[in-house]
């Protein structure tokens, strides 16, 4: 029997460039329904992640969960669990591009009701692995000319000048937004504990 009481933790170690070993089987850029519900709004979303000197990250992967268009998120009990290939209703994982891009297409979740009944506004919850890191980044996106981030808690806990970087932007068609991570530097991106 081994003694455990004096084992100590290692230290954490980057992750990468190996993410093809087990996370790209999951990889997806689309995660609309196979039936879209009737009034959903399908979204195109593209961007870049970028490290503190403006260039471009090649080897950063994003996993973004999304509640459904009744700001619910999948589980067991809804009936919305797995898709087909077994990757949970409301969850993609998308690797960047030898560019630092990505893009990918989803439907407008709903509001979210908080434990304690505050309303999260319409967002996306992403999560961000790249080499480097320690420590996996957690963020939101947030979708422009909501009338629900003006209430939403987690926006409202963010400084006024930072918070147009948890904001996608149009450029005039509300189907295509565009949302860049900036990991430090200029107009860093807000991230959160976890």
């Amino acid at each position: 029997m081994r003694d455990t009481a004096n084992q100590v933790p290692t230290a954490s170690q980057t992750v990468g460039p190996f993410f093809s070993i087990g996370l790209s089987p999951h990889n997806s850029d689309n995660f609309v329904p196979p039936q879209v519900p009737v009034g959903s709004k399908v979204v195109t979303l593209r961007g870049c992640v970028l490290d503190g000197d403006g260039s471009a990250v090649p080897d950063a992967v994003l996993e973004i969960w999304r509640a459904d268009e009744t700001g619910h998120y999948s589980d067991a009990s809804s009936g919305r669990s797995h898709d087909d290939r077994g990757v949970p209703a409301g969850f993609a994982r998308i690797p960047t591009n030898d560019h630092g891009e990505f893009a990918f297409q989803t439907i407008k979740p709903g509001a979210v009701q908080g434990a304690k009944g505050e309303i999260h506004a319409p967002h996306l919850a992403v999560v961000v692995f790249m080499r480097g890191l320690l420590k996996h980044l957690l963020t939101r996106i947030y979708f422009p000319d909501e009338a629900a981030n003006e209430i939403d808690a987690i926006l409202a806990a963010v400084p006024a000048e930072r918070r147009n970087t948890l904001i996608a932007v149009s450029d005039g068609n509300q189907n295509e937004l565009r949302w860049d991570i900036r990991l430090q530097g200029d107009g860093e991106t807000v991230f959160f504990e976890a």
